[in-house]
């Protein structure tokens, strides 16, 4: 309805605390804002196998409509790195956060927290990351070490890009 200068456009309403909140869903690294609810490997593999495999392959292998989500270790040093969950991901938590946000793409957000859970601990049973017993939770998802960890670093050293080291506070370029 109105631009940064005031203009309004004679179309659209300020969105409401209540649709605000609705995609107030972020997740963070350190695991805060992930719901209560539990999942399993095994309650990951029938989950993935009705609403995943049809995009993402059998066992996240990939197709040509959908990125592999499994593989790829051992390739972000070469000319055709694959970037899975399992190779380039720095946090099981945004695995969480990208399922819970997006997937199944033809009904984002409408998996419950324990379904979120399951899939989250499939996937990285798929990738050699958590064993088959497995159960993820508000406590043991963030505490998950990826294969990729250690390869992003924070604050951004890179000169033409702005500190968000801080998320709470607004950010400002860095010299």
């Amino acid at each position: 309805m109105f631009t940064d200068n005031g203009q309004t456009f004679g179309f659209g309403k300020p969105a409401t605390e209540a649709e605000i909140a609705g995609w107030d869903i972020a997740i963070q690294p350190d695991g805060t804002g992930l719901p209560p609810g539990s999942g399993t490997v095994k309650e990951g593999e029938a989950l993935f196998a009705r609403l995943g495999a049809k995009c993402h392959g059998a066992k996240g292998e990939g197709t040509a409509s959908a990125p592999a989500l499994v593989g790829g270790a051992g390739t972000l040093n070469t000319d055709k790195p694959l970037k899975t969950v399992g190779s380039y991901w720095p946090y099981a938590t945004t695995l969480y956060d990208f399922i819970h946000r997006a997937m199944p793409a033809d009904r984002p957000q409408s998996l419950q927290p324990s379904e979120v859970y399951a899939l989250c601990a499939y996937l990285l049973h798929l990738n050699g990351i958590v064993p088959e017993d497995a159960v993820m939770d508000a406590q043991t998802l963030p505490k998950v070490i990826m294969p990729n960890h250690a390869g992003f670093t924070s604050p951004d050293p890179r000169p033409d890009v702005f500190d968000t080291l801080d998320v709470t506070l607004p950010a400002t370029a860095t010299s």
